[in-house]
């Protein structure tokens, strides 16, 4: 599993790759986003990286940053500043769509940040 993907090689030129979604993730937004940036992948001629032999998520930090491995963002907050900044994704979505999209994101994250968790009620109420 490769960040979220598996990819199968079975024959020389073929690949099968399982895609694991967030639970949150609209998947209709995600596949538009994902299909786009293959095509434009395609017409454009990137390079792919280099294919990664070792599970990678058995790597620590330093292994994978040397393998050019970048990490996925760590909160919905990290992923709302990437998607800020695409213009993949605003072009696939629409100005429309992208602005109603990250004003949603952004309003679950504010409604997030006030939550009290299980983690910070046992850890600091003990000390009051």
């Amino acid at each position: 599993m490769e960040n979220g993907k598996k990819v199968s090689h079975r024959q020389p030129f073929a690949s099968r790759i399982h895609l694991c979604f967030s639970r949150g993730a609209l998947l209709l937004v995600a596949f538009a986003v994902l299909l786009a940036a293959g095509m434009k992948g395609i017409e454009e001629g990137y390079e792919l990286p280099p294919g990664a032999d070792d599970d990678v998520w058995t790597l620590t930090r330093a292994e994978r940053r040397a393998l050019g491995i970048e990490p996925l963002p760590a909160s919905l907050d990290e992923a709302i500043k990437l998607m800020e900044r695409s213009e993949l994704v605003a072009e696939t979505l629409g100005e429309h769509v992208f602005d109603f999209f990250l004003r949603n994101k952004r309003a679950e994250w504010d409604e997030y940040q006030k939550q009290v968790t299980p983690f910070e009620l046992n850890r600091y109420l003990p000390v009051l």
